[in-house]
């Protein structure tokens, strides 16, 4: 097998310390965009999209706009919003780094 001596060491030091050679439990920056606040903030511009879209004329009753809004909602693509989720995270990363300034999102 081609495991190093350090990986071999740490899963005994862990074992003895937990009774398992598990991983243990990381804490820290999740390494998926799927954050719950993520998930929030793309809901809320897909809700923002849809509120356009919608409600870009009148309506004449409240059943009328669910409609629309339903509709609208149809329309958009699942690989389109999980694009939006998954590339989150990197165009969030590029408005920091940007200071919240113009960035190019390539």
């Amino acid at each position: 097998m081609n495991i190093g001596e350090r990986m071999v060491y740490r899963t005994i030091k862990r074992y003895q310390e937990t009774g398992s050679a598990k991983d243990k439990r990381r804490s820290g920056r999740p390494i998926t965009a799927r954050t719950p606040v993520n998930k929030r903030e793309i809901k809320g511009r897909i809700q923002r999209n849809l509120e356009n879209e919608a409600c870009s004329k009148p309506h004449q009753s409240i059943e009328a706009l669910k409609k629309s809004l339903v509709a609208a909602w149809n329309k958009i693509p699942q690989d389109v919003i999980d694009k939006a989720v998954d590339n989150f995270s990197k165009r969030l990363k590029k408005c920091i780094d940007a200071q919240g300034g113009h960035f190019e999102d390539k």
